[in-house]
């Protein structure tokens, strides 16, 4: 699977504070899985409008974690869907891949996040 976490971003912002990486980490794992339920969702119901505007909401927060694979994902997965949803296939099948990969994420950024709670 492909590493798509990079945090240089994060810490280089953070300039030093642990508390905001932890911040940040936090909001990342409380949206991250609903938005991606959402546009789960969405994609299940053909609802091109809604899995759009979920992906497209989810974007920048990827792009904040280094996470450059899965914010060019959910904008292919965007722009399918804005197109009117004309492709379900490709659509499924990246939103597999940007599911995967930010799941993977998710669970590496906990371990990031107790790994700097410790040091508080």
């Amino acid at each position: 699977m492909t590493q798509d976490l990079d945090l240089t971003f994060l810490y280089e912002i953070a300039d030093g504070s642990n508390e905001f990486v932890i911040e940040s980490i936090d909001m990342l794992l409380q949206q991250a899985p609903e938005m991606l339920d959402s546009i789960g969702a969405a994609i299940n119901t053909s609802d091109w409008p809604a899995a759009a505007a979920s992906a497209h909401k989810l974007k920048p927060s990827m792009g904040f974690f280094g996470m450059l694979i899965s914010q060019e994902l959910l904008q292919e997965i965007e722009t399918l869907c804005k197109a009117g949803g004309n492709d379900p296939a490709a659509i499924a099948g990246k939103f597999a891949q940007a599911n995967e990969i930010i799941r993977t994420n998710i669970g590496e950024l906990t371990r990031v996040k107790a790994e700097k709670e410790a040091e508080l």
